[in-house]
């Protein structure tokens, strides 16, 4: 299958109905979670834990795939907390990534797990939305997974609440 189009989405500053309603608007065929862990902290984002998540895609007629070969590595991640904490800013309102974190994930990009759960990707999904959980797609790795899928030659669609 070829990819028509890659969209990305986070979940903060998304409530239950609107996080749904943009999903559906972006008539994805394939949600790709590149979570870790496949929680989110916090009462107002229960809708976005994998149980309660692939339930409602389902009733959706949503496609749901976890690929955590996506998800940066314990040690990829740790680069960022450190830029996060002398920043003085968390995950929840960081506004871009750090140069360290986005230099470590586009090497872990490269590796043969990544590569190929990127071409799972390309060949399950003509829309393939990636979901993780930072609010703007400049401050989370989706975006670097997405330019990855797109290759330049591909729309890239960031849903923001």
């Amino acid at each position: 299958m070829n990819l028509e189009r890659v969209a990305t989405i986070g979940v903060y500053g998304f409530d239950a109905d609107r996080f749904f309603a943009a999903v559906l608007e972006s008539r994805t065929d394939l949600f790709c979670d590149l979570r870790a862990r496949r929680g989110v902290r916090g009462r107002e984002y229960a809708f976005a834990n994998a149980r309660r998540l692939e339930q409602r895609l389902g009733e959706l007629g949503i496609a749901y795939r976890h690929f955590p070969e996506l998800a940066p590595t314990k040690e990829t991640r740790s680069l960022q907390r450190v830029a996060d904490e002398v920043a003085g800013t968390t995950k929840r309102v960081r506004g871009e990534l750090a140069p360290a974190f986005v230099d470590a994930y586009e090497r872990q990009l490269d590796s043969p797990d990544a590569r190929a759960a990127l071409e799972v990707i390309e060949e399950t999904g003509a829309t393939p939305l990636l979901f993780c959980v930072e609010r703007t797609p400049a401050a989370c790795h989706r975006s670097l997974a997405a330019s990855r899928l797109a290759g330049g030659a591909i729309p890239i669609d960031h849903l923001l609440p």
